[in-house]
């Protein structure tokens, strides 16, 4: 923790200063603590969910609150991204980053869950989540710079119960993602993404049930899981890092390597797990 708090005051605190920095799912959790933190080192911050009310409310908590912008979007309803991607740059000349983290969860079993429910999981996670990237990429291409970050989940790395669409979701994620970086290297643009476990946030309540209704329960992996907070510090030391991906959790996320080094083991460990 010492060494977090060290390179959090001095190894990187101003590189996000006077950046435009565009953050979904900015009205709650972890992307509430991502614009606190972003405009605490300086950041202007665009802040987008789809509850325009609840985006003034942690606007007004923000360093500088004046200096930043509300703009509601909804992942669902992706027609008119190019339209909100031009008012932001038109508004502040550029945009440095990019911080895709607005999302659905999932607790239902696949073999209950209507396809229906997979689709839109799979609309707001991914088609939602690349069609705004692909409204930011021409601005990005054009000032050859820009740091797009993603996040995903440990759910990312491999399945688990009650969580079919939502993982399906997240895999393609980094496969969108991991070519993106490749592809745009040469434009001088940077993707990280990002993987939290088990981390103290209301996604379970707000998970999607095999109807379509929301879970409504604060699960105990959330309940007892790392705070938005920390989760936020170490998400932002790796993004200065330019990292590729990070894993960001307590001892759960460990089982991404157990997974790749001793799949049988892990296999034989991750069925044991509670489900919520």
């Amino acid at each position: 923790m010492n060494g977090i708090f060290f390179m959090c005051t001095f190894g990187w605190m101003d590189i996000f200063k006077d950046k435009v920095v565009w953050v979904t799912g900015a009205s709650s959790g972890i992307g509430e603590e991502m614009a606190i933190q972003l405009a605490n080192h300086g950041a202007v911050v665009v802040l987008s969910s789809r509850n325009e009310e609840k985006l003034i409310t942690v606007k007004d908590k923000l360093k500088q609150k004046n200096s930043h912008m509300v703009l509601p979007l909804d992942l669902e309803r992706s027609s008119n991204f190019q339209e909100l991607a031009k008012k932001v740059h038109t508004k502040f000349g550029k945009i440095d980053y990019l911080f895709n983290n607005g999302g659905l969860s999932q607790r239902s079993n696949a073999s209950e869950t209507t396809l229906e429910i997979d689709r839109r999981i799979m609309e707001v996670n991914y088609f939602g989540n690349i069609s705004l990237t692909k409204a930011v990429l021409p601005y990005m291409q054009t000032q050859k710079s820009g740091h797009i970050v993603i996040i995903s989940s440990i759910a990312g790395k491999f399945g688990f119960f009650l969580r079919s669409a939502y993982s399906a979701s997240k895999h393609a994620l980094h496969g969108f993602y991991e070519s993106l970086l490749l592809e745009e290297e040469k434009n001088g643009l940077k993707v990280t993404i990002a993987c939290p476990g088990k981390i103290n946030t209301e996604i379970s309540v707000n998970a999607l049930n095999s109807s379509g209704g929301n879970h409504g329960k604060m699960d105990h992996n959330q309940e007892t899981g790392m705070s938005a907070k920390q989760c936020v510090i170490e998400l932002l030391i790796a993004v200065s890092k330019e990292k590729k991906e990070v894993l960001i959790g307590n001892k759960e996320i460990k089982a991404v390597t157990l997974k790749r080094f001793f799949p049988k083991l892990f296999w034989k460990i991750i069925k044991k797990q509670p489900e919520t």
